[in-house]
């Protein structure tokens, strides 16, 4: 079985099929932890708020945890980066 790992928003879509709510989930909890590198919470942000539009109630609920780490300015760039990606994909 091939194993994928998603670095950066080019790569959440494969070929057809979009990202599922799972995989930007996911990709939230890498950012949260710095998985990759440094946390980011501005990304991870990014990530559970996409895969909460798309049914993911844990997202929902991480990206209010992390939320209160953040400063409103931070929130308002992550939001904006959600809506780009979603006008993107």
């Amino acid at each position: 079985m091939a194993r994928f790992e998603i670095h950066s928003a080019d790569m959440a879509i494969m070929g057809e099929k979009p990202a599922t709510a799972d995989i930007l989930f996911q990709m939230g909890l890498d950012s949260a932890c710095g998985r990759h590198g440094t946390a980011d919470l501005v990304t991870a942000h990014k990530w559970f708020n996409i895969a909460a539009l798309k049914g993911c109630a844990d997202a929902a609920r991480y990206r209010k945890e992390i939320s209160v780490e953040m400063t409103s300015r931070d929130i308002a760039a992550a939001q904006r980066s959600a809506r780009e990606w979603l006008s993107m994909h």
